[in-house]
C-alpha cells in the first residue's frame, strides 16, 4: 500500500534542538531568496523596460511552480526522507538565484522566479514537515507560528537584506544573488548533518500522483481556513507584484530601501501575529486576525490614493500582524488532529491553497493594471479581505479539544 508510511525507528516525534534550528533557518532562507529580487524591480522597470504586468506574470510563475511542487512533489519526503528533499529545495533555490544574475530582459527573470517557486513549494512541504517532526514540545504555539508565518518572515528578511545591498553595495544586480546563493548552500550543509526523521519507503513514484491528503479530523476546519489563506496570501502577492511600483508611482519614492520597507511592512510582523495567536484559541485568532487584515485593506487603499508612505507602511504592519494571527489560528486548527504521516500531505494542501490564492488574484490584477490604477487594484484586494473577515466572524470554530495555547505551555 503506497499510503502506508512506517514511522517507527527514526526520530519522528523526538525533539531535536539543532535540527529544529537548522530546519527553521533553512525554511526562512528559501523564502528570503524568493524576495531578494523585489528591490530590483524598479531598476528593471527603468533600466530594462520591464512592465507591471510582466512583474505580475513572474509572480504568477513563482506561485504556479510552487503549487506544482506541492501537489506533485508534496508527499515525496514521506518516501525519500525529509532531509534529501529539503536539501534539494535549497539547491533549487540557489539555482534560481544564479539565473537571476543575468536579468536584463523578461525571460531570465521568469526562469529565476520559476525555480524559486519550485523551491518554495518543496520547502513548504518537506522542510515544513521536518520542522514539525523535530520541534520542541513547548511552547505549543511555536510550530504553528513558524509553519504559517515563517514564509512571510523569510520574505521580509530577504527583501530588507537585498534592499540594503541594492542601496549601499556595489554591483547590486550580481552581489545580492551571489550572497543569497552562498547562504542557501550553507543551509544545505547544515541540514545534511542533522538526523533523518522518516525512513525510506516504497511508493515514491505513486506519491507523484496528485492527491488531496486532508485528514478527516481536519476537514471541517478547511473551508474557512482556505478563505483565510487565500485572502492573506493574496495581499502578500499584491505586495510582491505591485509593492515596488506603488512605492515609486504612488508614494513618491524610488529608493530600494523604501520598496523593501513597504514589502516588509506586511511580511515581517506576521510572526508577532503568530505569537498573539498562541495566546488565543484558533477561532479567536482567526477572527482577530481577519479584523486586522480587513482594516489594513482599507488603510492601504486610502494611503495609496493619498500618496502617504507612512500611512501605507502602517497599514501594512497592521495587516501583517493580522495575517500572522489568522493563519496561525487556521494552522493550529488544521494540525490539531493530524498524525505524523499526514503532516507533509496536509501542509502541501495548505500551501497549495495559499499559493493559488496568491497566483490567481495576481494574474487578474496584472492584466487589470493595463487599464486600472494601482489604488483601484488595491481596493479590490481590500474587498476580498472584508468578505473573508465577515465569514470568519460567523463561521470560526475551535477543535473540540482546544483551549487557549497560553494554557498549554
Amino acid at each position: 500500500m503506497t499510503n502506508s508510511h512506517p514511522i517507527s525507528g527514526h526520530a519522528v516525534g523526538r525533539p531535536n534542538g539543532r535540527g529544529f534550528v537548522a530546519a527553521t533557518v533553512s525554511f526562512i532562507c528559501v523564502f528570503a531568496a524568493g524576495a531578494a529580487v523585489i528591490p530590483l524591480y524598479d531598476t528593471y522597470r527603468t533600466a530594462d523596460g520591464l512592465t507591471n504586468d510582466q512583474f505580475s506574470l513572474v509572480s504568477v510563475a513563482y506561485f504556479v511552480c510552487a503549487v506544482f511542487a506541492l501537489l506533485i512533489l508534496g508527499r515525496l519526503s514521506n518516501h525519500h526522507g525529509r532531509r534529501p528533499v529539503s536539501i534539494a529545495a535549497l539547491l533549487i533555490a540557489a539555482a534560481g538565484c544564479l539565473a537571476l544574475l543575468w536579468v536584463h530582459s523578461f525571460l531570465p527573470l521568469l526562469i529565476g522566479r520559476a525555480l524559486q517557486g519550485l523551491a518554495a513549494g518543496l520547502a513548504s512541504s518537506a522542510i515544513g514537515a521536518y520542522i514539525v517532526d523535530v520541534a520542541p514540545r513547548r511552547p505549543r504555539w511555536l510550530v504553528a507560528a513558524i509553519t504559517s508565518a515563517g514564509a512571510a518572515v523569510g520574505l521580509a528578511v530577504g527583501v530588507f537584506f537585498s534592499g540594503m545591498l541594492v542601496e549601499l553595495a556595489p554591483a547590486p544586480r550580481e552581489l545580492t544573488f551571489c550572497v543569497v546563493a552562498g547562504v542557501l548552500l550553507g543551509c544545505a550543509l547544515a541540514l545534511a548533518t542533522r538526523p533523518e526523521t522518516i525512513p525510506r519507503t516504497a511508493g515514491a513514484w505513486a506519491s507523484l500522483i496528485p492527491r488531496l491528503a486532508v485528514p478527516a479530523a481536519s476537514r471541517r476546519y478547511l473551508p474557512l481556513a482556505s478563505g483565510i489563506f487565500v485572502a492573506t496570501w493574496a495581499i502578500g502577492g499584491y505586495f510582491t507584484s505591485f509593492g515596488p511600483s506603488i512605492t515609486a508611482e504612488n508614494l513618491g519614492s524610488h529608493s530600494p530601501l523604501a520598496a523593501a520597507a513597504v514589502f516588509a511592512s506586511y511580511m515581517a510582523p506576521s510572526f508577532f501575529g503568530g505569537f498573539i495567536a498562541g495566546r488565543l484559541t484558533p477561532a479567536a485568532a482567526q477572527r482577530l486576525g481577519m479584523t486586522l487584515v480587513a482594516l489594513a485593506g482599507v488603510g492601504l487603499t486610502y494611503a495609496s490614493t493619498a500618496g502617504t508612505l507612512g500611512l501605507y507602511i502602517g497599514a501594512g504592519i497592521i495587516g501583517g500582524i493580522g495575517m500572522g494571527a489568522a493563519t496561525s489560528g487556521s494552522m493550529s486548527a488544521l494540525l490539531s488532529g493530524a498524525l505524523p504521516r499526514d503532516r507533509a500531505g496536509l501542509l502541501a494542501v495548505i500551501f497549495a491553497i495559499s499559493y493559488t490564492g496568491s497566483a490567481v488574484p495576481s494574474l487578474i490584477a496584472g492584466q487589470a493594471s493595463r487599464t486600472l490604477s494601482l489604488p483601484t487594484i488595491t481596493a479590490g484586494y481590500a474587498v476580498l479581505a472584508i468578505l473573508v473577515w465577515l465569514t470568519a466572524i460567523v463561521a470560526a470554530r475551535n477543535p473540540s479539544s482546544t483551549c487557549p495555547h497560553s494554557g498549554q505551555k
